[in-house]
């Protein structure tokens, strides 16, 4: 191997070495959520970037095994086929030399992995910490103050009604996230987030995070519903808070406060669409719901009737 590349391998080595270490520093040096969720993304960047230096590295060795045994061939000493790519057992020294190439690749393919392995190791542990920071700073801000909501209700008839809640801003969407279902955003600015990689269409109810593939950004509201109640302690959600309504017969109906400018619209998940005109019993239910909360003192609330 040439002194090019063991200088490149203690590049690379330094490189995977800081692995996480930035970001958990800044995770510790400031105890709010938004900073918090900067280390989170500054960590999955790092991640994204230390991934793709592996995977150069084993490119090149890769181009490297392809080269020689291209010259062994281009020389007339090709290997037998029953042999492994980059070994001949021809004349000596080119025999010699290319089984002593063979084993210097072989042994850096076995660092890299080793190095690889070690820095996803690394990067899930320092995954882990962050996420169980946020949990308990978001748990620890919902002990100290209550998010403040206002209920507006619009009626359309006597039977029908239209609910909007004002806006939030800051740490409440996070705050209300996880006191509405139990588990994290995976991004602090997710709720007032209409960015759309196509203008024609309204943005993506889901972030292509934990596991969601920019394939499966946008479910109908069915899958939305199960993506909600799935395993898992952070939701991908982007622009709407989930709300479980328990119904009187047990069980529970799937709502979300979809941001609409100024305000949150309450829509119903009913089969594989939303419905923000709401039925009497289904607006009194989510009111009460809100109501039970705030009974409980977890949230301030305010109502009014338009």
């Amino acid at each position: 191997m040439s002194d090019t590349t063991r200088g490149d391998g203690v590049v690379k080595r330094a490189q995977d070495a800081e692995g996480p270490d930035a970001a958990l520093a800044r995770l510790r040096a400031l105890e709010t959520l938004e900073s918090g969720y900067e280390a989170w993304l500054e960590l999955k960047l790092e991640q994204a970037a230390a991934r793709l230096r592996f995977r150069e590295e084993r490119e090149r060795l890769e181009q490297q095994g392809s080269f020689l045994l291209g010259a062994v061939r281009a020389a007339g000493l090709t290997p037998p086929a029953s042999a492994e790519p980059g070994l001949v057992s021809g004349v000596a020294p080119a025999g010699d030399f290319l089984r002593d190439a063979e084993e210097k690749l072989t042994q850096a393919r076995e660092a890299v992995a080793q190095r690889e392995a070690e820095s996803e190791a690394r990067h899930a542990d320092a995954f882990a910490e962050i996420r169980a920071t946020l949990k308990d700073r978001i748990q620890r801000y919902l002990s100290a103050s209550r998010p403040a909501l206002t209920l507006m209700l619009r009626r359309l008839g006597t039977e029908r009604s239209i609910l909007h809640l004002s806006r939030v801003t800051g740490d409440t969407p996070a705050l209300l996230c996880f006191l509405f279902s139990g588990r994290i955003p995976s991004r602090h600015g997710f709720l007032l987030d209409d960015s759309t990689e196509d203008v024609s269409l309204a943005p993506a109810p889901l972030y292509a995070d934990e596991g969601v593939t920019p394939e499966e950004v946008r479910p109908d509201a069915a899958a939305l519903e199960a993506r909600m109640r799935g395993a898992g302690e952070v939701l991908p959600l982007k622009g709407f808070l989930p709300v479980f309504v328990p119904k009187p017969g047990g069980g529970d109906d799937f709502f979300r406060l979809l941001q609409r400018g100024a305000v949150l619209e309450v829509e119903v998940a009913d089969g594989t669409a939303f419905r923000n005109v709401l039925t009497r019993e289904e607006s009194e239910r989510f009111a009460g719901h809100l109501l039970r909360l705030k009974l409980e003192g977890r949230i301030g609330l305010d109502i009014e009737v338009g």
